[in-house]
């Protein structure tokens, strides 16, 4: 590996959401070091992560059409039918749903799964349950959206966690919107529920580790919009 390699790898992008927490680490810790010089490396370390936490790397994107990309960095820990929550509006019949859990060290950065436009941005205040159990779905904050083209249509559910207090969403109803591409952020600990058609067959496994913009979910390229409408209608 080259230097100019090394030092990408290393040193990537920092989210510009992320900036004020830095701001304030940062500032914390030249406090802490006037009071007692050793609490200076404990702000120092608190600053380095919140800027690794923070971080935004270039992703690589498939570009195969119908494929479903995950939407976040993380570790699939739900998978299976689920009826999708009332605010999307995707009908009372269950769909296939994949859930990836972000810890805190994951990249908190949210990648749009297929390419489409944005046709609903619902948000819903709730509770803050650990985001592995399966009740955070229903109960937790929440916010989704859905993307759709001509063939497909995905919900995407940002879930707020135990830790996390504060969902970011992008982007606005008809917006239009490729895969990978950035929508959302959430901080400090989540994660994200996507919702296909009946009868997809996801490419994943529960534990499987994500990668956000790259990791392929599922194929719908054997499946019809006309089929999409049919079940969640």
């Amino acid at each position: 590996m080259s230097l100019a390699d090394t030092i990408r790898k290393t040193f990537v992008p920092i989210h510009r959401e992320g900036y004020p927490f830095i701001a304030i680490a940062a500032v914390l810790t030249i406090v802490l070091g006037w009071i007692w010089d050793p609490l200076f490396w404990i702000g120092a370390a608190l600053t380095i992560w919140v800027c690794y936490f923070f971080r935004d790397p270039p992703r690589v994107t498939p570009v195969k059409k119908g494929l479903v990309v995950s939407p976040a960095d993380g570790t699939v820990c739900l998978m299976g039918p689920a009826v999708p929550p009332k605010e999307l509006d995707m009908g009372e019949e269950p769909l296939m749903r994949v859930c990836v859990f972000m810890n805190v060290f994951n990249c908190h950065v949210n990648r749009a799964p297929i390419a489409g436009r944005i046709t609903r941005v619902a948000y819903k205040a709730g509770k803050f349950f650990n985001a592995e159990l399966d009740k955070a779905s229903e109960d937790n904050e929440r916010n989704g959206i859905i993307i759709e083209n001509d063939e497909h249509r995905v919900g995407v559910v940002q879930i707020a966690g135990l830790v996390a207090r504060r969902i970011v969403c992008f982007v606005k109803e008809g917006e239009t919107i490729s895969a990978g591409d950035r929508f959302g952020l959430i901080r400090f600990g989540s994660r994200l529920d996507i919702y296909m058609p009946a009868g997809t067959q996801p490419q994943v496994a529960i534990g499987q580790t994500m990668i956000a913009g790259e990791s392929i979910i599922a194929d719908l390229s054997s499946v019809s919009k006309g089929d999409i409408v049919a079940r969640v209608s």
